[in-house]
């Protein structure tokens, strides 16, 4: 289970100024300009680092995935819309995607050991079998019915039920009205029971 993140909490709390700080370096990251890059690593690396974090469990990953998270912005900002969510939100949605395939990619590696390790200890296997066929498919029903949501109510949901932040913190961390993430986190959780019935 993830713990609460606690430590970047004030990181969001950010006013038109620095909204505006942000567009204006997207931008210029537009025209090629490396200081408009750098400009938007010194505002947002500690809030990405941080989510990178807080999924990986692991310093040297999520530094991997913040390198990665800006050099994914530097080419792609082009395709970015101010219209969907703010930067900093944008930005989030690209941690949370990367974090995720590392820990997934981790999480196949030590699976495969875990098996190879199996092998050499005495059990029963149909036992362990069911017990494996369960989890996977609890494991697979919850990751599908996660991936099916819009990507801003995935975001909502996860910075409140594996981060554990309020409303109120994650309608500032997205710079989106309260009601908005309110609205977001309900159809989502809706979309994920009414998912998740199904499945079972």
């Amino acid at each position: 289970m993830w713990l609460i993140w606690a430590v970047i909490g004030r990181g969001f709390d950010r006013g038109s100024d620095d909204r505006a700080a942000d567009r204006a370096a997207v931008s210029g990251m537009v025209r090629g300009d490396q200081n408009a890059l750098a400009d938007i690593y010194d505002r947002h690396a500690r809030p990405v680092y941080s989510l990178a974090l807080r999924i990986l469990q692991d310093s040297a990953d999520a530094e991997d995935v913040v390198q990665e998270v800006f050099t994914q912005a530097w080419r792609t900002v082009s395709t970015y819309d101010a219209a969907r969510g703010a930067v900093g939100a944008w930005l989030l949605t690209m941690t949370r995607t990367r974090a995720i395939d590392r820990l997934r990619a981790r999480h196949g590696r030590q699976h495969r050991l875990v098996n190879e390790s199996r092998t050499s200890i005495a059990h029963d296997p149909t036992a362990l079998q069911d017990v494996q066929l369960v989890t996977a498919e609890q494991v697979t029903a919850v990751r599908a019915a996660l991936a099916a949501l819009p990507a801003l109510q995935r975001v909502a949901i996860e910075l409140a039920y594996y981060e554990g932040l309020t409303h109120a913190e994650i309608a500032a961390q997205l710079e989106e009205p309260l009601g908005t993430v309110k609205t977001r986190i309900r159809a989502a959780m809706q979309k994920l029971r009414a998912a998740l019935a199904e499945a079972v």
